[in-house]
């Protein structure tokens, strides 16, 4: 007898990421990861993890309705994988506004006030929105749920999500909510697993990829992020330029004639690493190259996330721990060795060794603050959300 297996999503700018996991009692058992690459032009299909692995060119283009896409990519699968045993799908859906504060079954009602907060994340929202039609129209029926990146940061105080601007302004959703919250949540986890020295501590954990962020905890709860009402806030990222002046912005459009479509494009897409240094978005390009613009990215970009660490701190009260995750925080020693140099005041002593190979632990022994480097998986926990969403549900207690 076929497995029953949920499968997850998890869509970024210009990837889709896929995870396939089957369902055994009360957990879900990762057998499967993938990735649709809208780059450019064909669509490539990576299967990353399973019972073999492919890289192949999709026959549908970017200009197909998503739903196409998806199906081709399920055929694709369906060399390794049973498909007609899909009992569901869970979603990382970026915004949850205030509305949210857990995973939920994503039923019309649902759908509908998910995509009244689209203007609170124009550029995340409708694309993980898309994914959840796309589902709808190739498996009718399929009981679907979402995993909220805002939810994680719903326990910071009123204090820290409030901006100086008149109240009415904020009373209509006008504050910080914080994002990469899945990532959080799976590092938590895995601190209270393998860390139980850590119970309680005050930790920041850097979350550096193309999107980039990092959040204050205590006991294992947000108490304060870098990034605020939007994407756009905190640390410079790839192409995103972090915290910036409002007045900057009033002068694009006021003094500049920008429009602000125009302005939308220059922070999300043509700052960060890539508006500074003028050669690449990829912190592993830049610290290949020997441009002095390129160290100027680097340097700014280290410098920032410094900056951010002893913010964060100050919130919290203290530092015990620093995590790193994703992309460039699990893969770039040079970025960590940076950041640690700067923040020898505050207690960081870094190993060097240990640091050069990506090591779990890679603080200097005896040093006040412990730094860690912990990979994170959103995926598994869009999976255990979703598992403990439709476990719970009487639509779909009969299916799983």
């Amino acid at each position: 007898m076929s497995q029953r297996m949920l499968v997850t999503f998890n869509a970024g700018s210009s990837t889709v990421k896929l995870g396939l996991f089957a369902l055994e009692g009360d957990e879900a058992r990762r057998i499967g990861k993938g990735m649709i690459d809208f780059h450019k032009p064909p669509l490539r299909f990576h299967l990353l993890e399973g019972p073999d692995t492919f890289d192949v060119a999709l026959e549908a283009d970017a200009g197909a309705e998503l739903h196409v896409v998806l199906g081709e990519a399920f055929r694709r699968l369906s060399w390794h994988y049973d498909m007609d045993q899909i009992a569901a799908a869970g979603h990382r859906i970026v915004h949850g506004g205030d509305t949210f504060a857990g995973p939920i079954l994503l039923d019309a009602a649902a759908l509908e006030t998910l995509q009244a907060l689209t203007p609170l994340a124009p550029l995340h929202q409708p694309e993980g929105l898309r994914l959840v039609q796309a589902i709808r129209q190739l498996r009718s029926g399929l009981p679907q749920t979402a995993s909220f990146d805002t939810a994680f940061h719903r326990t910071q105080t009123d204090l820290v999500r409030r901006f100086a601007i008149p109240r009415a302004l904020h009373d209509e959703g006008v504050k910080r909510y914080g994002f990469h919250g899945l990532s959080y949540k799976f590092i938590t986890g895995e601190i209270e697993k393998s860390e139980p020295e850590l119970a309680g501590a005050r930790i920041v954990v850097a979350h550096l990829g193309s999107g980039a962020s990092l959040c204050g905890l205590a006991g294992g709860r947000s108490r304060d992020t870098s990034m605020g009402f939007s994407a756009l806030d905190g640390v410079p990222m790839a192409t995103r330029c972090g915290a910036l002046d409002p007045g900057a912005v009033l002068h694009f459009i006021m003094q500049k004639g920008m429009k602000p479509i125009d302005v939308e494009d220059l922070l999300y897409r043509r700052s960060g690493l890539l508006g500074v240094s003028g050669i690449s978005a990829d912190s592993r390009e830049l610290i290949e190259s020997a441009a002095p613009e390129a160290a100027e990215a680097l340097e700014l970009f280290c410098f920032r996330i410094a900056g951010e660490i002893a913010r964060l701190a100050a919130t919290l009260g203290g530092l015990d721990a620093i995590v790193f995750t994703a992309g460039v925080g699990e893969n770039q020693p040079p970025v960590r060795a940076a950041v640690a140099k700067r923040l020898g005041w505050l207690g960081l002593e870094l190993d060097e060794a240990a640091n050069a190979v990506n090591a779990r632990s890679i603080g200097a022994a005896g040093a006040r603050v412990k730094m860690l480097v912990i990979a994170t998986d959103e995926e598994r926990v869009i999976a255990d959300e979703a598992l403990s969403v439709l476990q719970h549900d009487s639509f779909a207690a009969g299916r799983l």
